[in-house]
């Protein structure tokens, strides 16, 4: 573990950080070590897991853990206080494509991005995937593994795969 972080620590930080100069780091967020953050937004007292990837766009509240080996793409928005196991999985794209029809390689403007929402105090299982344009309740619970492909209703928890209710 490295220190708590501020805005304007990070260039050159030994512990192998990869944060660009255009992550808004909230106050006292803490950041362990092999992360790579850019063009995205991270909550007051935030705790980072090794091995974490969160691209531009994504928003992160305040007061989250988001544990190892996480990846949070763009498009993806998590509210206050919400827990994100190891392993965790977002995914913004339901037609991926390595090129369009003509074989180009497919290029920013060529799909669309689905937006994804986790509410205040949810919780996610380690080894989740998420599919994009979804969103997961306030106080939900989603068990380790699951293959998350609808909406989560707030207070419920679910779990396998395809993610299904097992508490109301």
């Amino acid at each position: 573990m490295i220190p708590t972080l501020n805005p304007g620590m990070l260039e050159g930080h030994p512990n192998g950080l990869r944060v660009a100069a255009d992550v808004k780091l909230g106050s006292g967020v803490t950041l362990f070590a092999f992360v790579n953050l850019y063009g995205c937004q991270i909550g007051d007292e935030t705790r980072i897991g090794c091995f974490v990837e969160i691209q531009s766009g994504a928003k992160i509240g305040a007061r989250c853990k988001i544990s190892s080996h996480a990846f949070i793409c763009e498009g993806v928005t998590i509210e206050d206080g919400v827990f994100v196991g190891h392993g965790v999985i977002f995914t913004n794209d339901r037609w991926p494509r390595a090129t369009a029809a003509d074989g180009e390689v497919v290029a920013a403007g060529d799909w669309e991005c689905q937006s994804t929402l986790v509410q205040r105090g949810a919780s996610i299982g380690s080894g989740t995937t998420i599919l994009g344009g979804l969103t997961i309740g306030a106080n939900a619970m989603v068990g380790a593994g699951s293959v998350v492909t609808r909406d989560v209703a707030a207070g419920s928890t679910v779990a396998g795969n395809p993610a299904r209710p097992i508490k109301p």
